[in-house]
């Protein structure tokens, strides 16, 4: 059996794209980072950590996480409109980092990868942010924006992995899955 450990409704149906035969779990964990810890590196203890709880000696478990990284600040999900404005402002004009962090747990082995993929916004205006932010998008998306989305009208160039970006580096897994 095969597991997502995770509540996105996008990695459901990223995994989609390699197999429809998997079960989804989820298990409340303290995502508390430690203090100066890397993006990529705090991906991965996320992925972990969510993957752990449903670890036994039959299933394979997949856990992941993304966080979005501009000049070595994580930005997490705002939690608010003026938390939403500020990551975006942050954004505009500058190329950040995607980073997803996956964990693949088989009975024999746990496996830990992460995967970076570089997006350049445009220049934003106050008023650009603003009507981006009463779409309601913002507020379930790492760094405030949804690439599959709306958000797709705020960036002008992506250097990598497109799907990683969306949560799940699915090329990248796949090969994790059949090794």
């Amino acid at each position: 059996m095969l597991i997502l450990a995770s509540k996105s409704p996008r990695r459901k149906e990223l995994l989609s794209l390699i197999t429809d035969d998997f079960i989804i779990k989820s298990a409340d964990v303290d995502e508390s980072l430690p203090d100066g810890i890397r993006p990529d590196k705090a991906v991965e203890y996320l992925s972990l950590i969510k993957a752990e709880p449903f670890k036994n000696n039959t299933d394979t478990v997949i856990g992941a996480d993304t966080v979005v990284s501009v000049e070595g600040v994580i930005l997490g999900k705002p939690k608010e409109r003026a938390d939403a404005f500020t990551m975006l402002k942050m954004l505009s004009g500058k190329v950040h980092s995607v980073f997803t962090g996956v964990t693949v747990i088989k009975p024999s082995s746990t496996t830990t990868f992460s995967v970076e993929t570089k997006v350049k916004f445009f220049d934003l205006t106050d008023s650009e942010i603003k009507d981006y932010i009463d779409t309601g998008e913002p507020f379930d998306k790492a760094g405030g924006y949804g690439i599959q989305g709306k958000g797709a009208l705020l960036v002008e160039k992506i250097d990598g992995d497109y799907f990683n970006v969306v949560g799940l580096p699915v090329s990248t897994l796949k090969k994790y899955l059949t090794n």
